[in-house]
Formats: C-alpha cells, structure tokens, sequence
C-alpha cells in the first residue's frame, strides 16, 4: 500500500471514527438506552442504526456536511417526506441540529423503524435477487402513487437534465427533452440498498422531488445491469415507462449521472454496461432517423 492510500485509510477510519461519536451525541440527546451495529453511508457522510428508547424501537440517522452546503431540500429531505403517504417509508419523528463553527454542520434524526433489511449490499446489484410478485407489485404502486404526489421540491431542473444528455452525446434527447419533456415527483435514488425486503420499504429520502418521468424505473435498472435476470424483471415492472420516449430520456439522464459516479470511483464496474446502454439507445435513433 502506497503512503497516500496508507493516508486516506487512515483518515477513513478517523471520520467514520468521528460520525459515531456524532451517532453517540445524538442518541444521549434524544435519551436512547442502546444503538445496534451502525451503518454508513456515501463516502462516509452519513451514518444510521438501530436505536432503542423506553418507548421501543427507532431507527437513528446522522448526516455531516460543510455549513455552506447544511441547507435546503437535501438537508431536510427525510423531513419533507413527512408529507408523502402511501408508500411503506420511514417518519421522521424529531431532529437535532449541531455545529463546529466554520467546519461541519451535524443533523441527526429520529425515525420510526421498518423491519427487514436492504435488497443488496451495494447500491449496485452483484447478483440475482428473487423477490415475490407482490413486492415489485407494491414497489410499482408506490411509485406511480408518489409520482402524483404535489410538492415545490426540485430533484432536478431542466437545465441540468440537458446537460446530463449532452454529456453522453445524445443531442437528440435533448431537443426531445426541451420540446416535450414530462416531469413527476420521483425518490431520486432508487437503488438496492434503499430498498427492503422480504416487506416493500423505501429509504433516504434526501433527493426525492420533481425530475424527469421515469427517473425511478431507470434508477433501479441501471443499477441492475450486472443482474441480468433482475434488470430484465425491472424492466417488465416498469416497460410501459421505459418504452417512450420519455423513458429513453430518463435512461440517458441516469446513465449520465452514473457515469460521473464511475469517474470520481463509484461502481467502476458499471461502466461497461451504462456505456453500452447509451451505445444502444443513440444507435436506435438514428436507425429511426434513417427510417423515417
């Protein structure tokens, strides 16, 4: 191991050191008597466990990020999902705030607990999943039922969706997208640790609001693409979403999104198959262009 990747270990192990101290704090202030086994969560910025109270189970949150950035819809995004029913999700029952002046800026919350545990270790699915007929049925009713759901947040705007499709060459969609364009509220980070199982559930709800139609379904397909007979059901579930043009575009604009995760070292294992994703959908156009 090289001197800076024996540094960064080093320095992991410190924060992830440091975020349970932040788990510790936040479970004396809300009076907790005991925490499970934590887990943490992308590059180490969050953290979350089991947490017990007089009152019985609860599921304890902690997210970390610079005072500049400690504000807005993905600060409080488990908060304003408050206001979304109808789906088998967590409540937030209380917060608590905390800062180091100029440093980081701390918030922890306290949630209702779902029983079962994540779909997959990963976000990124490594290998076939069997789940029942009824929970892919409730995870498509939840998500057809959020997508109605009223809300002033924003998941992304429209200049960043364009963007996103130039970034992997598709022009086309992007004139598609500025011309007929359709939008729902959507999670916003549908993957396989977000999901439960053996019961439906759906958690981190920190970028859920308006975004293209079928961001969800195009989420966790992309996210299944080294699960070939799982992406192949994702896509069943969802084929009368992803079959449309807006369906391409919410492809195209995942894809992209994952790419730049590939970039900065997420799922490099991915790349391949999202490349070859956008490689389709682009070569399909211009077959259509030809014919037409």
């Amino acid at each position: 191991m090289s001197p800076t990747e024996s540094e960064t270990a080093r320095a992991d192990r410190e924060f992830a050191a440091w975020m349970r101290e932040n788990l510790d704090h936040s479970a004396e202030h809300f009076g907790l008597s005991a925490l499970g086994e934590p887990v943490y969560g992308w590059r180490l910025l969050s953290i979350g466990a089991p947490a017990f109270g007089a009152d019985g189970r609860y599921w304890l949150r902690v997210v970390t990020e610079e005072p500049r950035w400690a504000y807005g819809d993905r600060w409080r995004g488990n908060t304003d999902a408050n206001a979304v029913t109808g789906i088998r999700k967590p409540r937030v029952l209380t917060t608590h705030e905390w800062e180091i002046p100029g440093i980081r800026r701390q918030r922890a919350e306290l949630m209702t607990h779902l029983a079962g545990h994540p779909c997959g270790g990963e976000d990124a699915l490594h290998e076939e999943i069997q789940l029942p007929d009824s929970w892919w049925r409730e995870l498509r009713g939840g998500l057809d039922h959020l997508a109605t759901v009223p809300t002033e947040r924003e998941h992304k705007n429209a200049a960043e969706v364009a963007e996103r499709l130039e970034r992997v060459g598709a022009h086309h969609a992007v004139r598609r997208w500025e011309n007929a364009g359709r939008w729902e509220t959507v999670h916003g980070d549908l993957h396989w640790t977000n999901l439960l199982c053996p019961e439906f559930g759906l958690l981190d709800w920190t970028l859920w609001g308006r975004g293209p139609v079928g961001t969800d379904a195009a989420t966790l397909y992309c996210y299944s693409l080294l699960a070939p007979r799982t992406a192949e059901t994702v896509w069943r579930t969802f084929a009368d979403v992803l079959e449309t043009p807006n369906g391409e575009i919410a492809l195209l604009h995942v894809a992209a999104r994952l790419l730049r995760r590939v970039e900065i070292g997420d799922h490099p294992e991915l790349a391949a198959p999202l490349r070859e994703l956008v490689r389709r959908i682009r070569s399909r156009y211009r077959s259509t262009e030809a014919d037409s």
